[in-house]
């Protein structure tokens, strides 16, 4: 028998009108997932006996329980978190799924700060309508570094063979410029090595800081910002005995396959990281929260409407978006144990 301690998961169930429910089915009708984890979804039974039936998921079985402090081990768990028979409108983003995906992410956000979750796990949401009084934030990554207090987060993008974090996040490109700091090219640089460490079990992380202008400025011809903010704060990291390295030019350093020869890769704002990063590990890429008290994964895609409750969408990503809050929580609970 396996006596190993299986990870209490929380799973928000994301905007019912996207493939998120479906996502979650089709990971969870494997059985074995159960041997690594104990998933608690935060959804209605209504929405997914819907989803099991039109999935003809046979093999997807839930226990509905009445709270976190009552989950049942080798289940997967069900906390009710609205009464009403949901109306679906798959492919369309509404009001109702707007607050259904905000209700689940509410409630499991609860549970995990009380500690009756070990980590977290969420299904794409819709930035639009999700927002309320309790959400006003441009995505996951905001309103989880606000609600657990973290004074910084940080995005980053797993794969197998490949981690990317991003300096600034969900904001308007012409806003970035001014946004970038030495200071806050540190901070992220330190929740990344942090990470990398406490996270991933790295001893000695290699990071690579890409620059922000075409050539990475060509000198200072395409823009000062790595002359005056990146390459600063990249020395001020290496005197303090950092391995980083940078700033690299974004388009021959992943046209090179540069990344191969360290641990992570800092990109300066979303599209830049995300872009070479999806085109490389679209199916199987994880988004991790670094720097938050808490292990928060998700998927890698958004809502898909396009594909809705066509049955096409791939699961891939957000089972590795489980196994890898399931690492996560492993080598943060083997780095607290006392050495033998």
């Amino acid at each position: 028998m396996d006596n190993r301690y299986k990870a209490k998961l929380g799973i928000s169930i994301g905007d019912t009108n996207g493939i998120g429910p479906e996502v979650i089915v089709k990971t969870l009708s494997d059985q074995r997932i159960l041997n690594f984890c104990t998933p608690v979804l935060y959804a209605s039974a209504g929405l997914l006996n819907k989803v099991r039936k039109a999935l003809s998921a046979e093999h997807f079985h839930y226990q509905q329980v009445d709270s976190a402090q009552a989950l049942l081990p080798r289940k997967v768990n069900l906390i009710s978190c609205w009464d009403n028979d949901l109306e679906l409108a798959p492919g369309t983003p509404t009001a109702a799924s707007g607050k259904a995906s905000l209700d689940s992410l509410l409630a499991a956000s609860r549970d995990l700060k009380a500690g009756l979750l070990d980590g977290l796990v969420t299904a794409p949401i819709n930035k639009d309508n999700i927002q309320a009084e309790a959400f006003r934030f441009p995505g996951h990554t905001e309103f989880l570094t606000s609600y657990f207090d973290a004074p910084e987060s940080l995005m980053l993008l797993v794969s197998e063979d490949l981690r990317v974090a991003t300096v600034t996040g969900h904001m308007p490109l012409k806003d970035v410029p001014a946004k970038l700091s030495i200071e806050l090219l540190i901070s992220k640089l330190t929740i990344l090595l942090e990470s990398l460490k406490k996270d991933f079990g790295i001893r000695k992380p290699r990071i690579a800081v890409l620059g922000l202008n075409p050539h990475a400025g060509e000198q200072g011809l395409l823009g000062r910002e790595e002359l005056e903010i990146i390459r600063p704060a990249v020395l001020q990291m290496k005197e303090r005995g950092h391995l980083v390295f940078g700033p690299y030019p974004a388009d021959g350093f992943f046209g090179m396959r540069q990344y191969r020869q360290v641990d992570a890769v800092l990109a300066i704002y979303h599209d830049q990281g995300l872009i070479p990063f999806k085109t490389l590990a679209f199916e199987n890429g994880v988004n991790y929260t670094a720097g938050l008290p808490v292990v928060r994964t998700s998927p890698d895609h958004g809502t898909a409407y396009d594909i809705a409750a066509k049955h096409l969408a791939q699961e891939t990503s957000f089972r590795e978006a489980l196994f890898l809050a399931c690492d996560i929580i492993k080598k943060r609970q083997e780095a607290q144990l006392p050495a033998l």
